[in-house]
């Protein structure tokens, strides 16, 4: 084999064994999502989890029975798709969690306060980003 041919082996190697040279594709849930402000920066409501859940990819969360969390969103449903909405754990025995933010399905919590009605309606697709 020629210095060339190595070099090729080598580059195609490197291409199958790392996912970030290729990329990675992710089924989009929602199209739309629910809010209270603009930003979705606010908080919807407090939740606590009924049941343990495993986050499958790193747009979701891991959450545990009993555990609180801060809802930011709540997906649209749409058809063939789960409830999504977002959040944050909360709790000092989460201490380690806190501030991360991502996906879980509703099904998997209930509502213990509502702060405020998720009433504007905003696309995923979209960073709602403040202009300078």
């Amino acid at each position: 084999m020629t210095r060339h041919d190595y070099l090729v082996v080598l580059l195609l190697s490197l291409g199958l064994m790392c996912p970030l040279v290729t990329g990675i594709f992710m089924d989009k849930l929602a199209s739309k999502k629910l809010c209270a402000d603009d930003k979705c920066v606010y908080t919807i409501s407090l939740a606590r989890a009924e049941e343990d859940y495993n986050a499958p990819d790193c747009r979701f969360i891991n959450i545990k029975k009993g555990q609180l969390i801060y809802v930011y969103s709540k997906l649209v449903k749409e058809k063939n798709s789960g409830e999504f909405w977002a959040g944050s754990v909360y709790g000092e025995q989460y201490e380690d969690h806190m501030g991360t933010v991502g996906y879980f399905p509703s099904s998997s919590v209930s509502e213990q306060h509502v702060y405020q009605e998720a009433n504007k309606t905003l696309p995923t697709t979209v960073r709602n980003l403040q202009k300078p």
